[in-house]
């Protein structure tokens, strides 16, 4: 169950408004790095969550809170659409209305929304929850989880680069400083699963029948001179979760030339191809 108690999470306030802008904040709201894809992440990742109850409440927890940020960013995007024009019998609206259009101002937001946000990307692609990441296995999730919020503060980091408007950046820097919380908040719970050695690899509980250890910790090289791949980290060494050693070979081909036969007689193939 969900409360409200009809108050934005964080003051949100437009100095300027900015049409412009306004789409540009759509890509936090609705796009593959924004805070729906977070929000919905979250809440079926706790929704599906089994075993130790704490991992549920913290992404319940958190998914509620991006909830809020969605607010957030909605009424940010609806005060900076208070400077487009609503028609262009205004005083000086024709100037103004070309001038938003041409600077790529997304017109759905005024057409489909009334000068309102959208469930939309900068692009006024709709959210299909497509990017959505709930595996049922804790350990995946928290790791996905980190890259949803990495991607997600380089996008805020680059829309508080956009701006000159104070209050803009004014709530840019919480939701900068939240996900920093989150990105910190998963990676302290991989801890809590026992880190690199305990966790991974994911799943932890794959018999280890069902896996050819020859090829766990090879780095294969493909260059077509035979050459061994460049060098690193995860070429030589212990490899991070402690049960293995990595090793660099270049791959031959093991597998055998495909061939599926003939075509079958009703499956609309040539007939060479019988």
């Amino acid at each position: 169950m969900f409360y409200t108690d009809n108050k934005l999470q964080y003051p949100v306030r437009v100095d300027s408004p900015d049409p412009l802008f306004a789409r540009a904040l759509q890509q936090a709201i609705g796009g593959v790095e924004g805070e729906i894809r977070v929000a919905m992440q979250y809440f079926f990742q706790a929704c599906g969550a089994r075993g130790d109850a704490r991992f549920r409440d913290l992404l319940m927890n958190t998914a509620a809170e991006e909830l809020g940020h969605i607010e957030m960013l909605a009424t940010a995007v609806a005060l900076n659409l208070e400077g487009a024009p609503l028609s262009l019998q205004e005083e000086g609206a024709r100037d103004a209305a070309v001038g938003a259009v041409m600077g790529g101002m997304n017109l759905k937001n005024l057409l489909s929304a009334g000068l309102s946000a959208m469930p939309v990307d900068s692009d006024g692609v709709p959210f299909d929850m497509s990017h959505i990441y709930a595996s049922g296995n804790i350990a995946a999730d928290m790791t996905a989880n980190i890259a949803a919020e990495s991607t997600g503060r380089t996008l805020a980091a680059r829309l508080w680069g956009m701006t000159d408007d104070a209050g803009m950046k004014d709530m840019l820097s919480y939701l900068i400083a939240r996900d920093t919380m989150h990105q910190n908040q998963w990676m302290a719970a991989l801890e809590e699963l026992g880190g690199a050695a305990g966790a991974f690899p994911i799943p932890n509980s794959v018999p280890p029948e069902a896996e050819q250890a020859e090829f766990s910790y090879a780095y294969l090289g493909f260059q077509a001179d035979g050459s061994e791949p460049a060098a690193g980290r995860w070429s030589e060494g212990a490899s991070p979760d402690g049960k293995g050693r990595f090793a660099t070979q270049p791959l031959a081909a093991l597998g055998q030339t495909p061939d599926l036969g003939p075509a079958r007689p009703g499956s609309g193939a040539q007939s060479e191809q019988m």
